[in-house]
């Protein structure tokens, strides 16, 4: 035991021993900080999620952090920049298709065949990966909820970035089958995407497109191809096989769509889980796990606290994000008053890292975080993190409680690993890790950052979205 404790100190600058302590009327969480080593953060050595089950209908799969098998990073600094900037370009793209979406057609629904093609943006840092097998040949992938079509790259590759896994060959696959040009997935796919007829030069098959806006695209075809999902076995799965793929994917094969349309994962797995899927999201970004639930078996969890359930806003019908309705926020006790609530539509996304709120909001919560945690040191705030402190030296903090509320009264607590982003090894610049949109009519995002050590179950038929309190884990 003690070899192993000192084998994590030598793996880490700064952890975080959270304890949750009570003051005042559980106003306040104690937060104990323990500088335990010197030197860079280490990518693990066991970095990929390989861990996969089946377990009362459900399918778990081991979720890893982006950043366990990256090293590219040369100071903290450094690397909240590129979370910061990533995290830029992805909502900047968000909100261009939440536009497209919205001027599309102001309350009609689009007929079931129009399945749209969307993707997240420059997926870089503080994403999440799971490992599947595509046509016998395992892959790891992104999830992203703010994206439907999974899509891996492909041989033959005209231009492809390095990934770790072995590049996905159609060729050397019984099962795999290309999508014809003329068939009505891919009609669909294209009237959906506004793509005209896109077929290719020399055969019949179903070509695909997609552009970020950030320089970041994959292209290819669109096919049919057997998934296994932890033993669950899924025939004509339709998916991207990328042969012109470019960004910072980070190594990994491609990604996994889990947006609400039709092309989706969780659609094209109805029968299987019934529209059902969780995540809990690992609590550190080295050496540590969570899962993705494929399935709606609640005994499967471990949360701490019961599931309470949201509405899902549909609005517009056929977008393939997840709406919220955002009705408060409290720092410790006190309930925050600010009009952003009376229009509180927010996007829940595991591809964003960093909370953004709509500024009437955001300033009403930094005030009163700034008012509760006065006794503290300032420190200068970094890029659009404006609510920063200096800790160093200090063996612990007693710090506010934040706590969102949504429709229905449901109560999330913001865990103490989603408060902070420490900028500086030694906390000299620890900043609040949330932020201010520019304009009061945007929408809102809660990202993956605020999502630790908590169960976020999506159930796609039944229109609601679930929390629960869990320490995220391996199941």
């Amino acid at each position: 035991m003690a070899e192993h404790l000192l084998s994590l100190c030598c793996c880490s600058l700064l952890l975080l021993f959270m304890v949750v302590g009570v003051a005042g009327k559980e106003e306040k969480i104690v937060l104990y900080l323990q500088k335990v080593g010197l030197g860079e953060e280490r990518a693990s050595q066991y970095c990929l999620p390989k861990r996969s089950r089946r377990e009362k209908g459900a399918t778990i799969l081991e979720v890893k952090h982006h950043s366990s098998c990256t090293t590219s990073f040369s100071t903290r600094e450094d690397k909240l920049m590129k979370i910061i900037e990533s995290d830029n370009s992805r909502i900047s793209s968000l909100y261009h298709r939440i536009k497209n979406f919205d001027s599309r057609s102001p309350k009609t629904v689009l007929s079931e065949s129009q399945i749209p093609i969307t993707s997240g943006a420059k997926l870089q840092t503080l994403n999440y990966i799971v490992s599947i097998k595509l046509g016998n040949n395992e892959m790891t992938v992104i999830v992203d909820t703010g994206s439907d079509l999974t899509w891996v790259q492909c041989q033959p590759c005209s231009s492809c970035y390095n990934q770790q896994d072995p590049i996905f060959n159609p060729s050397t696959s019984q099962s795999y089958q290309q999508i014809p040009c003329n068939s009505p997935t891919c009609s669909s796919v294209q009237i959906a995407t506004g793509i005209s007829s896109f077929c290719g030069s020399d055969q019949p098959s179903c070509n695909y497109s997609f552009s970020y806006g950030d320089g970041s695209h994959t292209s290819g075809v669109l096919g049919w191809e057997q998934i296994d999902l932890a033993g669950t076995i899924i025939d004509g799965f339709v998916f991207g096989c990328g042969q012109s793929n470019y960004g910072l994917f980070g190594g990994t094969s491609g990604l996994m769509g889990l947006g609400r349309t039709q092309l989706s994962l969780i659609s094209q797995t109805i029968f299987q889980f019934g529209g059902i899927f969780s995540y809990c999201l690992p609590p550190r970004e080295y050496d540590s796990s969570g899962s993705l639930v494929l399935g709606g078996d609640p005994s499967i969890f471990k949360n701490n606290t019961p599931v309470s359930y949201t509405r899902m806003i549909l609005d517009p019908p056929e977008s393939p994000f997840y709406f919220l309705n955002l009705t408060g926020i409290s720092i410790g006790a006190v309930a925050l008053q600010a009009s952003g609530f009376y229009n509180g539509k927010v996007l829940i996304d595991s591809g964003t890292a960093i909370t953004r709120l709509v500024p009437s909001i955001y300033i009403a919560l930094r005030d009163e975080f700034m008012r509760q945690f006065s006794e503290y040191l300032v420190a200068p705030g970094y890029s659009i993190l404006d609510t920063c402190f200096n800790l160093a030296g200090l063996r612990e903090v007693s710090i506010p409680t934040m706590k969102f509320v949504f429709e229905g009264g449901v109560e999330v607590d913001v865990d103490v690993n989603g408060m902070f982003y420490y900028v500086k090894e030694d906390a000299s610049q620890v900043c609040l890790a949330l932020a201010s949109l520019t304009y009061e009519d945007e929408v809102g995002i809660i990202g993956n950052y605020q999502q630790k050590n908590l169960r976020v179950i999506y159930d796609t038929l039944g229109s609601r979205l679930g929390f629960a309190e869990e320490t995220c884990g391996w199941l």
